[in-house]
C-alpha cells in the first residue's frame, strides 16, 4: 500500500514483491532512471546559466533539430543505464537505431530492454516551459545472454512491464508504474530525494479540459475538427476549457491531475500523426490504463498496436475515459 511522504527508494523495496517477476532487476532498473532523471534535472534548472540552451546544431533520425539539452540528456540516461549493467539494450528517440548492452559478455543475463524518449517537448527549453523524460520497459523475447535484436524492442505496449515519465517543472516529478497502479513522486532538490506526493493517481473519468494544437485544425480530418466543434458548444458541463502546452509530458500530467484529453490526430502535413508509438505513445498508454484512463489512435487500444519498425508513429488520444470514448464516436462517425 502506498504511504505518502516514502521515499522513492523505500517504496521500490516495499513494492517489489507485487511485481510478477520479482528478482531486484527491474527495481535497480528503476533506480537508474531516478538516478539520470537527478542529473538532467540539476541541468534543466540551471540551462539559462550555463550554455546549453538552442540547437546543437545536428537532426535526429525524424529530421527535427536537436537541441543540445536533447543530447545531453540522451546521453546521460543511455551512460547510466549501461555503465550500472542493469539492461541489455537501450532504443532512444534521438538514436538511429537500438544499442546492444555488453554483448560480448558471456554472463551476461540481464532481462530487460529501455525505449526512452530523453527529453520531450524540447523546442520548449528555451523559453522556460516545462519539458520531460518518457521511459518504458520490456523483458526481452530473444534468449538471455545473447545479444539483443529489433523483435526485443518492437512489442506490442500491452508487453510493457514498467513506464514511467519525469516533469521538469516548478517541481520535478517522476510517476511510474508497474501494472499495478500509478504513483507520482516529488523530488525535495534540497536534499536529492524522491518523495512519494501522489499515490495512486487516477485520471477522473470525466474532465473538462481538451488539448490540442489547434494551428492545425484545418489539417486535422473532419471527425477531430467535429470533436473539437463539440467540445466548444454550450451545452451541459461544456463549452470545455482548451489547455495545451506543446510538450506531452506536461500536458498528460495537467490531465490526469484535473481531468482532460490530450489529441495530437494525423493530418494532412502528418499522414500517421507525429507522435512516437515506442517512445511516447505506448507508455503514456499504459500509465493511462493504469490510472484508470483510456489510450486510442482514435478507432483502437493503443497498446494492441503492433509495431512494425522503430521510430513508427501513430496518432494519439489519450485521458479521461470517457472523453476519449467520445472522440473515437466522432472518428468513427466520420471517417474519411
Amino acid at each position: 500500500m502506498a504511504k505518502k511522504n516514502q521515499t522513492l527508494g523505500e517504496f521500490i523495496i516495499e513494492n517489489q514483491a507485487s511485481f510478477k517477476y520479482t528478482s531486484g532487476e527491474l527495481s535497480r532498473l528503476i533506480n537508474s532512471i531516478r538516478l539520470a532523471a537527478k542529473v538532467v534535472n540539476h541541468e534543466v534548472n540551471k540551462a539559462g546559466l550555463v550554455d546549453i540552451i538552442g540547437a546543437a546544431g545536428e537532426t535526429n533520425i525524424q529530421g527535427e533539430d536537436q537541441q543540445k539539452l536533447d543530447v545531453y540528456a540522451n546521453d546521460k540516461f543511455i551512460q547510466t543505464l549501461t555503465n550500472r549493467n542493469i539492461v541489455c539494450g537501450i532504443a532512444s528517440e534521438e538514436e538511429d537505431d537500438f544499442i546492444i548492452v555488453n554483448s560480448q559478455d558471456e554472463n551476461h543475463q540481464n532481462k530487460y530492454v529501455v525505449l526512452i524518449d530523453p527529453l520531450d517537448g524540447s523546442s520548449n527549453i528555451d523559453v522556460n516551459v516545462s519539458v520531460g523524460t518518457i521511459f518504458s520497459v520490456y523483458r526481452r523475447v530473444t534468449p538471455v545472454g545473447t545479444p539483443v535484436k529489433l523483435e526485443d524492442f518492437l512489442q506490442k505496449g500491452s508487453e510493457q512491464v514498467a513506464a514511467g515519465y519525469v516533469v521538469y517543472g516548478t517541481s520535478t516529478m517522476l510517476v511510474y508504474t508497474t501494472g499495478d497502479g500509478v504513483n507520482g513522486f516529488t523530488l525535495n532538490p534540497a536534499i536529492g530525494t524522491f518523495y512519494l506526493s501522489h499515490p495512486n493517481m487516477e485520471f477522473p473519468e470525466d474532465g473538462k479540459i481538451y488539448s490540442v494544437n489547434e494551428g492545425n485544425y484545418i489539417h486535422f480530418p473532419i471527425g477531430v475538427k467535429k470533436y473539437i466543434k463539440y467540445c466548444q458548444e454550450e451545452e451541459g458541463d461544456r463549452p470545455y476549457t482548451s489547455r495545451y502546452i506543446g510538450s506531452l509530458v506536461s500536458d498528460f500530467h495537467r490531465n490526469m491531475i484535473k481531468g482532460g484529453i490530450y489529441m495530437y490526430p494525423k493530418s494532412s502535413k502528418n499522414s500517421n500523426g507525429k507522435l512516437r508509438l515506442l517512445y511516447e505513445c505506448n507508455p503514456m498508454a499504459f500509465i493511462a490504463e493504469q490510472a484508470k484512463g483510456k489510450a486510442s489512435d482514435g478507432y483502437n487500444r493503443i497498446l494492441d498496436v503492433e509495431p512494425t519498425e522503430l521510430h513508427q508513429r501513430i496518432p494519439f488520444f489519450c485521458g479521461s475515459k470517457n472523453m476519449v470514448i467520445k472522440a473515437e464516436e466522432f472518428m468513427s462517425k466520420h471517417t474519411e
